[in-house]
């Protein structure tokens, strides 16, 4: 009888060890999931910050980046009025219809105030015409209408003048400035002046613009 208690009171070991063992398993399971769970999420929290800083880059480069409009004359000209003198007595007097483009490549509208564009001849005033102010939209371009009136009359010589004429053309150069803002998002305004500088030749005996360039 004292033999059968005494295999009774004997503790289970083997099962304790082993329950121990399983917890510690599992446990060790646990932190090793936790971690794994902890780097996916700095991974992805790196993968976004990455992603926000190009973002950012990307429109800081883009979007907020102001450029300089660019405003150019156009080679769309009406005559109304045409008159030349000759080689030995060499005046003109014009008259024509043509359109100022203002080109704003930029994200936000370009308002640009009013101004005068200069018509010269050999840098010699010969007339003169005016912008008016007005807005460009976001890329895109404003045109605008004016009417040039152009005479000889300004000239202290004609020499040159005449040998264009006795060629069978005219070449005349327009410039301006234009001063405005960039507007971006709302809230963010640049100032940007825009210049013009075109050179047209015209030929004489048909009337027409040979070629227009701009700098």
């Amino acid at each position: 009888m004292a033999e059968k208690m005494n295999q009774q009171e004997y503790p289970l070991a083997p099962a304790t060890r082993q329950s121990r063992s399983d917890e510690e398993s599992s446990t060790l399971r646990s932190e090793e999931l936790k971690r794994k769970k902890r780097i996916k999420l700095a991974i992805y929290i790196a993968a976004f910050a990455v992603f926000q800083t190009i973002v950012i880059l990307v429109f800081a480069l883009t979007v907020m980046r102001v450029k300089t409009p660019k405003v150019r004359l156009g080679t769309d000209v009406t005559f109304q009025n045409f008159k030349t003198g000759t080689q030995a007595s060499p005046t003109f007097d014009l008259s024509f219809t043509t359109q100022v483009g203002v080109k704003n490549t930029n994200f936000g509208p370009y308002k640009f105030d009013s101004t005068i564009a200069t018509f010269m001849y050999q840098g010699v005033t010969v007339g003169q015409v005016t912008i008016p102010k007005g807005k460009a939209g976001l890329r895109s371009t404003k045109k605008v209408g004016v009417i040039v009136n152009v005479d000889s009359n300004a000239l202290s010589s004609t020499a040159g003048l005449g040998s264009e004429l006795g060629a069978g053309v005219l070449t005349l150069n327009s410039q301006a400035k234009l001063s405005g803002k960039v507007e971006l998002m709302f809230v963010m305004k640049k100032k940007k002046s825009a210049e013009m500088n075109c050179t047209m030749t015209i030929e004489v005996s048909t009337k027409a613009i040979q070629t227009m360039s701009c700098e």
